[in-house]
Parts: structure tokens; sequence; C-alpha cells
């Protein structure tokens, strides 16, 4: 995601908090209304692409599954059983495998976006005879998002030989500007999920998650969901970051380039999520008093920027917003900040494509793995439709732009885990 400054032309890049041990209800609690972002489900742009991929069906399926649950137990496998199918679909579905369902190109993101919605939709108001209470409600939400955003399904195989990545991508955003935005960070994780990239030093197995675009998920709390201090990233890096060899936080950036963000600033600039919620305040984290103002890059980002890795340009990105220690305005420091400096934007912005980058990266430091472990963000370029295309979903320039960001991001992939 881009600076602020450039915001419609970014991403960043967060889960319902929810408890893994929901007290047991006595009456039925009312259910509540749809979200924001669950509204923009019906309108006619998600309803052709759901259409034209088929997964129309995700959400009624889970909604007969929901219908016929006598118990919380029932209703609680029957979530977590339609968010891990609803996963696999759509990684199925961009690689090649199984019925395309429609004639939507299959590389698109949008149909597991717009689909999860649906399902998140029917079981945010649904009210069964036996009684739920909110905090079964939310852990029934949790369980969906992390089952059908792949973050319960990163798996490396055992033994040695192999080396091991792990990539995060972001669900579209801005929708209210447009409806029909993809994004190519999404379906980049879809594309590379469970793949193998082989390299000069042999192969490398790709393991992929997506995140949303909501700033209470990337905060999260001290339920027992989250574990004390962290949010919907802590909880699906930390058991993965001690094992990979490389690692990258991916979302969409500027137009008509890629960049490999180089620092990371602790400042949340307030532009609406998806939820059209803002926030503006310093990142918070577990632990705040040693909570750093900038984070720093480990990708080999002098050599992936040099490296022939497809049609789009590469940079190094130095450049950041910071007051400068003693200062009260903010400057732009295109170098990087200067000692004792405060954040006002990383490389990547101060929107959550920047957050992911900091939170994760500020994890590699706290399990000590700063010298050993290359980790950072890619910025993408925005993913444009064709000159003219005010209308419709796709077109085929659109397609060719996905899938050519698809391919770069595996070339970069390649050329890091090489020089790492």
């Amino acid at each position: 995601m881009n600076s602020i400054r450039v915001r419609l032309g970014v991403l960043g890049l967060a889960l319902l908090t929810g408890f893994t041990t929901p007290t047991a209800a006595s009456a039925a609690q009312a259910a509540p209304s749809p979200t924001v972002e669950e509204q923009r489900l019906g309108r006619a742009a998600p309803q052709e692409i759901l259409r034209r991929s088929g997964f129309d069906t995700a959400a009624p399926r889970l909604a007969r599954a929901l219908e016929g649950a006598r118990s919380y137990e029932e209703a609680r496998r029957a979530v977590g059983r339609e968010g891990v199918r609803l996963w696999q679909r759509a990684v199925d579905r961009a690689q090649g495998r199984g019925p395309a369902g429609g004639d939507l190109s299959r590389d698109d993101d949008r149909p597991l976006y717009w689909a999860r919605l649906g399902m998140t939709r029917d079981v945010r108001t649904w009210e069964p005879g036996f009684g739920l209470t909110d905090g079964q409600r939310a852990a029934l939400l949790d369980e969906l998002e992390r089952a059908s955003r792949g973050q319960d399904a990163i798996r490396y195989p055992h033994g040695k030989g192999m080396k091991r990545i792990l990539l995060t991508g972001f669900d579209p955003f801005t929708l209210d500007r447009d409806i029909r935005i993809s994004n190519p960070s999404g379906a980049t994780a879809l594309a590379l999920d469970g793949t193998v990239i082989e390299t000069a030093d042999g192969p490398a197995r790709v393991e992929t998650a997506v995140f949303p675009v909501r700033w209470q998920d990337f905060t999260g709390g001290t339920s027992q969901a989250f574990g004390t201090g962290g949010g919907t990233v802590e909880r699906t890096l930390r058991p993965h970051l001690p094992k990979v060899d490389l690692f990258t936080t991916v979302s969409q950036g500027r137009v008509g380039r890629f960049d490999i963000e180089r620092t990371n600033g602790a400042w949340r600039g307030g532009f609406g999520d998806n939820e059209n919620v803002g926030r503006t305040e310093t990142v918070p984290v577990a632990d705040p008093a040693s909570r750093p103002q900038w984070t720093t890059t480990t990708l080999p980002y002098a050599a992936i920027a040099a490296a022939p890795t497809g049609r789009f340009p590469v940079y190094d990105n130095t450049s950041v917003t910071e007051i400068p220690a003693g200062g009260t305005q903010p400057v732009v420091r295109p170098e990087g900040p200067t000692p004792g400096s405060t954040a006002r934007a990383g490389g990547g912005g101060d929107y959550l494509s920047n957050e992911i980058a900091y939170r994760a990266t500020l994890l590699r430091d706290r399990l000590g793995l700063h010298g050993t472990l290359p980790g950072g963000h890619v910025h993408t370029p925005v993913l444009q439709f064709a000159a003219g295309n005010t209308t419709e979903v796709t077109d085929s320039e659109f397609v060719r732009n996905r899938l050519d960001i698809i391919a770069q991001v595996r070339a970069i992939l390649k050329v890091a885990a090489e020089t790492s």
C-alpha cells in the first residue's frame, strides 16, 4: 500500500475478535445486523462475480448446514468445515484444478472475498433455536475467518532439503470508490499457496494466507483467541516465523511499479478500512514500552531491485515521513528516518500494508530472528482495468495485469530465496 498521500491508489492490505472457549448460552441473544462490509454484497458487481465463478453456492451451502445444526458444537464444526472448503476451492480454482465454475478468469481473488462475506453475514444474522451468546457467535465468525483465509492451513513438508517461504496477501479494499476492485496480493496468495519454486539452491515451498483490511482485527486484544497483546497478524505468523527461511507480506501499492519497502513505521494514518472505520494513533502492540518507531526489512532488496523479474520496475524504497527529534511537524525523509524521530509513515505509508509489515518484522525481531530470517514487505503495482472500462467487472487487460503481477511476485521470491 502506498503512502496515505496517494491513498486511492494503494493497498495496504483483520479477523473478528472471538473466544476459543465461549460462555455457554442461557438464552438466545439477538443477532446483530450485517456489517458495512457485508452490506456491499447485495450490489450488482459482487453478485455477478459470484455467479460467473460459481462461488454463489458457498453461502447457501453454509446456511443449510447451520439450519441443520442442533447445538453450538455442531454449528462450529459446520463453520470450520465450510471455511476450509472455501479456501481450498479458491486455491484450486486459481491453480487450475477442478471446474472453473464460470467464465471469470481463474486467477481472480474476488470470488473468495465476496463468498466469504456471504458466509459471515449468514453466521452473524443466524438465530438458532438453541440460543447463541455473543461470545459463541464471535467464536464462530473467528473460526470462519481463519479457515477461509488459509491462516490455519499453513503446512510445510517435514525433513530437510526444501526451503520454506511464507507469503501473505490482502482482501480488496476502497470498494466504495469502485466495487469491482481486485487485490493482486490476494490473487498472488491463491496462485502460490502450496506451490514449489525451483531455485539455484534447491526447491522452495510457498505457503500463504490472506488478511482482512480492517483495523480492529489487527489490534486484536487479550482474549484467548489472540493471545495477550496480539492480533490476527501475530497469531497467524508467530508459530511459523521460527521455522521458515523467508517471509514477505504483500499488498497493492503504487501505479506501474513494485517497491521493496526498506522501513516500516509505528503509525496509523486514519484512512478508512473496509468497515469505513479510521484509526489515527501509534500502532498498538504488546509491550508498548519497548515498541520501536521503526522496523526494517531483511529481504535482499538490492538484489531484488536489480534482477529482471518482470515487466514492472522494482524499486528499493527508502523514503519515510517522520517528526524529527525535537520537532513538531512531519518531514519527508527520502533516505530513511533520522535518529530519535517519531514515525508518521513508513515506506509503505500509514495504512494496513505498512502495519502488517511493521507487525511482522517487529515479531521477527522480538523472536530474535533479525539477523537470520529474511523478511519484509513487497508492494505490487495497482491492478488497473483497461482504459475506458468503468462498468465491466473484468477485461483482457485487467486479467493480463493481474497474471503479470502474480508471475513477477513469484520471480521476486525466487531471487530472494537464492540471494538470502
